[in-house]
C-alpha cells in the first residue's frame, strides 16, 4: 500500500486497538498517536495521549493531532447490563464526532462494531448474518452508533467503514473482551491444581458452531476498508475465515497445555474462579512470570458470555471478499500461536 497518513485511534491500549496501533505503525504508511484513559510510552512513530472519551472538553483536545488523515474508533466501556451500554459507549463517539471538526485533513472514520448489531447477545439470530440483516429491536449501542456516524458525514469530504468482527483474540492483558487470556488463564490454572480442562460453558455450546477473528487479522481488514475507495461507507464482517465447535477445539487448548480433556461441567466461571488470586499469585512468584494483577489477567465474566452461546455465532464474510479483502488464518493456528506468545512475553507458565 503506497498511502502515507497519520492514523489517531481511539482505544489505543484494548485488544483491537493496540494491535492496530502495532500493525499500522510497523508499516512504512502511518504516522500513529493512540488515545487512551490510561495512555503509554511513546515509541517512534507512535506517540500516546490520555483522554477521557465521556468528558467533551478532554476528547477535543484531541485536536492537537490536527495532521490526522484516519480516524480509527475502537474505543468501549463495559457495563453489567446491556442496555447500560448504550448511553457511555454513545457519548464517547458522539463527543469524538463532535470534534472531527478540528482535524482538517480527514479523509476517513472507522469504527469498530460487532455482531450485537444482528442481535447475538439476545439469543439465537439469523446466521450466517449478513451486513443487509433487518435491525432488532433496540437499545443497541453498535446501531446507534452507527447511525451517529453517517448523520454527520453527509455532505462531508471524509467517508466512513464500519468493521464487525466476531470474538476477537490476540495479546493483551487488562481487557474485558479477549476470549484468548481467558482460555489460556482457565488452562494454566486448571494444570496448576491438577485437575483436567472441562468446558464451563452452557451444553449446546460445546457442540454448536462459532467463528473467531484474530486481532492481527482484524487490524489489516481496519487498514484496507479505510483506505480502498471501493469500500468507503460501507459495512464488513470481518473473521479468519473458518468456523469450528468448542467440542473439536477444546483439545487443541488442552493439548497445548498437556493436560487432560474431562467431560463439559456447566458452571459459572464468575463464580468459581473469584477466589483463585492466591493460586495465581503463587503461579507468578513460582514461575517468574509478569506480575499482573489477578483481577487485569482475565475477564470470567466475558468468558462466561462466550461459552453461553447455545446457539451458532457465524456471518458471512463474502462482502469483504467480493471488495478485495481476502485473508485467512486457521483458528487452530491461531490459538496456538497467541498461547506461545503469552508464554513467551511470561504471562502464562
Amino acid at each position: 500500500m503506497s498511502v502515507r497518513g497519520n492514523a489517531l485511534v481511539i482505544g489505543a491500549r484494548g485488544v483491537i486497538g493496540g494491535n492496530l496501533v502495532e500493525h499500522l505503525s510497523g508499516t512504512d504508511n502511518w504516522d500513529v498517536v493512540g488515545i487512551s484513559r490510561r495512555g503509554a510510552e511513546n515509541r517512534p512513530r507512535i506517540r500516546h495521549e490520555r483522554a477521557d472519551l465521556l468528558d467533551l472538553d478532554s476528547t477535543r483536545a484531541i485536536g492537537r493531532a490536527a495532521e490526522t488523515t484516519h480516524l480509527f474508533y475502537a474505543a468501549y466501556q463495559d457495563r453489567p447490563n446491556w442496555s447500560d451500554l448504550v448511553e457511555p459507549n454513545v457519548t464517547m463517539l458522539r463527543n469524538v464526532l463532535d470534534s472531527v471538526d478540528l482535524l482538517p485533513a480527514l479523509e476517513h472514520v472507522s469504527l469498530m462494531q460487532g455482531y450485537k448489531v444482528y442481535g447475538a447477545h439476545l439469543g439465537p439470530f439469523a446466521t450466517p448474518a449478513k451486513e443487509s440483516d433487518p435491525p432488532h429491536m433496540p437499545p443497541e449501542f453498535n446501531v446507534d452508533q452507527q447511525q451517529l456516524l453517517e448523520r454527520p458525514q453527509r455532505g462531508q469530504s471524509w467517508s466512513w467503514s464500519a468493521i464487525r468482527p466476531s470474538v476477537v483474540a490476540g495479546v493483551t492483558v487488562g481487557n474485558p473482551m479477549n476470549i484468548a487470556m481467558v482460555l489460556a488463564v482457565y488452562a494454566s490454572i486448571s494444570k496448576e491444581l491438577g485437575i483436567p480442562l472441562r468446558f464451563p460453558g452452557k451444553p449446546g455450546a460445546y457442540t454448536s458452531l462459532i467463528e473467531m477473528t484474530d486481532a492481527g487479522l482484524l487490524a489489516r481488514a481496519t487498514e484496507w476498508a479505510a483506505t480502498t475507495p471501493s469500500a468507503a461507507n460501507e459495512a464488513f464482517n470481518i473473521t479468519n475465515g473458518d468456523m469450528f465447535r468448542w467440542q473439536r477445539m477444546w483439545s487443541v487448548v488442552a493439548d497445548f497445555f498437556d493436560i487432560p480433556v474431562a467431560d463439559p461441567l456447566p458452571m459459572s466461571l464468575s463464580e468459581v474462579m473469584a477466589d483463585k488470586q492466591q493460586v495465581w499469585d503463587a503461579m507468578v512468584a513460582e514461575y517468574g512470570l509478569e506480575p499482573t494483577p489477578y483481577e487485569d489477567v482475565s475477564s470470567w465474566q466475558f468468558g462466561d458470555f462466550v461459552f453461553g452461546w447455545d446457539y451458532d455465532v457465524i456471518a458471512d464474510t463474502s462482502k469483504s471478499r467480493r471488495a478485495g479483502f481476502h485473508d485467512y488464518i486457521e483458528t487452530d493456528a491461531m490459538f496456538t500461536r497467541i498461547f506461545q506468545q503469552l508464554r513467551e512475553r511470561r504471562l502464562i507458565p
